[in-house]
């Protein structure tokens, strides 16, 4: 044999053996904890091994509500940079899809000053609707609205990506569904209420100074008038939505700029809610998530609990020192997605930029639990907007296991059927037709662990589809062996020949494949691109194994034959 069969040899040999130890995890369902090198294994798609599919929603109303609650108090900070005294006012939510923060000028002479500073470092975001007095009433403008609406999708979808990989799911499917959907699907998911917490979380950080002038049995009447009117948190209702309701209804009652809080407490047994403690808070935050840099677990020393720490931006740190400086023998209630954690005293300004969310009473562990979740979802960012689910549809693993065992089946009686036609029909060369027809799917296999791909059941497809295409090649490839043998070639010569004519005739056909491949990745989702995936790597293992081994294997039974017999 050449020496340059030998390389050939060589590179097909390390390829087979390196195929085999990748695929191997998955031959074997091998612990990724083991102490085999290889960790990786094929990950299988939702619909082959169940999970969770759900669709999520958003209300634009409630967050055009949102997002001038948060202009109105950084106008304030802005305006009181300039030593102009202001003071938020009233939220007029008369029309619920246009709703309109107030801005209060405490030297009315002023009022034409405000309306400048404002216009000057908010050109185009907000825009006065009415002016009464010393009290401007502003709006978002129909170009926030409209970066509001564009960018709160693809943010969610980020933010929800960031949460699920700390989360640990392989190859989750996230994709927007119109203007104000999203549609999720997590392969392999087990705890599906955990999951569902941490994607629907908003992680919507707030610091609100407390109100103490109110008594603590008004706020309890306040919360009975409540129920006597129908509106009772109950289990399986989300919080925020009760809250709401609530502060809504009562809105009337509070004092001017201030709403109510809760502090729950919820049973470690049955994980129902045990208590509700009323606070009675601002409406607009001094503080938000916005100016979070990093948020993580500690351990309390003295308690040996665990908490979550904050780290603030630089600007952040600077507005949480001028807070608690202004506000030294009050009460600062931190408060993730409308729930009170903590509501400590200020006892002194606080610098650096750090602060502290305590988690109550329970275990340790489910303290830790709860510590991680927490650091998890405002690290991994907050919701730009509350999320609502629309849908959920669990899929059951069964599912998936009835379709591997069907796929299964389907291909050992596919590839037993091509191989003894092959055989029948070709004979010896019909031997070296399935040997690369095995490495075809060998290399097939070890490219879906190396690329990490998810295997779907349109994938599986794909995968038989690359098979029939690798069968067509072997058949192009003798046919024109055998036309040249009956022109009276002699068999080396026909050989070489044969594999020459038919290159450019199988490439061809891979080439134009492999770009509607592309196509279907570029455009497609979901299954789609699965399909796609496996067809593009099946295309690649289909030209080598089928030209370039085929031709290898050829030569060398040409050379044992000595070229004085060709069974094909």
């Amino acid at each position: 044999m050449k020496r340059t069969w030998w390389y050939k040899f060589l590179f097909m040999l390390t390829m087979v053996i390196g195929s085999i130890v990748m695929i191997i995890p998955t031959a074997f369902n091998l612990d990724e904890h083991g102490k085999f090198p290889i960790k990786s294994k094929i990950n299988l798609g939702l619909d082959l091994q169940g999970g969770l599919y759900m669709t999520l929603g958003i209300d634009f109303n409630r967050v055009y509500k949102n997002e001038i609650k948060g202009y109105s108090r950084k106008m304030e900070y802005l305006l009181n940079d300039y030593d102009l005294k202001v003071s938020i006012g009233s939220l007029d939510e008369s029309d619920i899809t246009d709703p309109k923060g107030s801005i209060v000028v405490a030297d009315i002479s002023k009022v034409e000053i405000v309306k400048d500073k404002i216009k000057k470092y908010y050109p185009g975001i907000v825009r006065l609707t009415k002016e009464d007095g010393a009290t401007l009433f502003y709006g978002l403008s129909d170009y926030t609205k409209n970066q509001i609406e564009e960018q709160s999708v693809t943010k969610s979808i980020e933010v929800i990506r960031n949460r699920i990989d700390e989360f640990g799911v392989t190859e989750p499917e996230i994709i927007s569904q119109g203007k104000n959907r999203i549609v999720i699907q997590l392969p392999g998911v087990k705890d599906i209420d955990r999951a569902k917490e941490l994607i629907g979380k908003t992680a919507k950080l707030e610091f609100k100074i407390v109100n103490d002038k109110t008594p603590f049995s008004t706020l309890q009447s306040w919360v009975e008038k409540g129920k006597k009117a129908g509106i009772e948190y109950k289990k399986g209702m989300r919080f925020s939505d009760y809250l709401g309701k609530l502060n809504k209804f009562l809105a009337k009652d509070f004092p001017a700029g201030f709403e109510i809080a809760f502090q729950k407490t919820t049973s470690k047994n049955t994980n129902t809610v045990t208590e509700m403690v009323p606070y009675l808070v601002e409406t607009t935050p001094r503080l938000t998530g916005d100016e979070l840099q990093d948020a993580g677990v500690q351990i309390d020393q003295q308690k040996n609990q665990p908490y979550v720490s904050l780290v603030f931006k630089t600007a952040g740190a600077k507005r949480f020192e001028e807070l608690t400086g202004k506000n030294i023998g009050k009460r600062l209630a931190v408060i993730l997605d409308g729930n009170v954690y903590t509501a400590p005293n200020i006892q002194t300004r606080i610098a650096g930029g750090r602060a502290q969310i305590t988690l109550g009473t329970g275990s340790f562990n489910k303290l830790m639990k709860e510590a991680r979740d927490v650091s998890l979802v405002l690290r991994a960012g907050a919701l730009p907007v509350q999320l609502d689910f629309e849908e959920q549809r669990v899929v059951g693993p069964s599912l998936g296991q009835d379709s591997i065992v069907k796929a299964r089946y389907a291909s050992i009686v596919g590839a037993l059927v091509v191989i003894i036609f092959i055989f029948i029909y070709y004979r010896i060369a019909g031997m070296i037709a399935a040997l690369t027809l095995s490495m075809n799917m060998l290399f097939i296999m070890a490219a879906l662990v190396a690329l990490e791909a998810t295997l779907t059941l349109p994938g599986i497809a794909g995968i038989a589809l690359t098979v029939g295409m690798a069968v067509d090649a072997n058949i192009i490839i003798y046919e024109r062996i055998r036309e040249e043998v009956r022109a009276g070639i002699n068999n080396y010569k026909a050989v070489e020949l044969g594999f020459n004519s038919a290159f450019w005739t199988i490439l061809d056909a891979n080439i134009t494949t492999a770009l509607a491949g592309f196509a279907l990745i570029n455009f497609g989702t979901g299954p789609i691109k699965g399909f796609a995936v496996t067809l593009l790597i099946g295309i690649v293992a289909t030209v080598y194994s089928s030209y370039f081994i085929g031709k290898l294997l050829f030569e060398f039974y040409m050379n044992k034959v000595e070229g004085q017999d060709l069974s094909i």
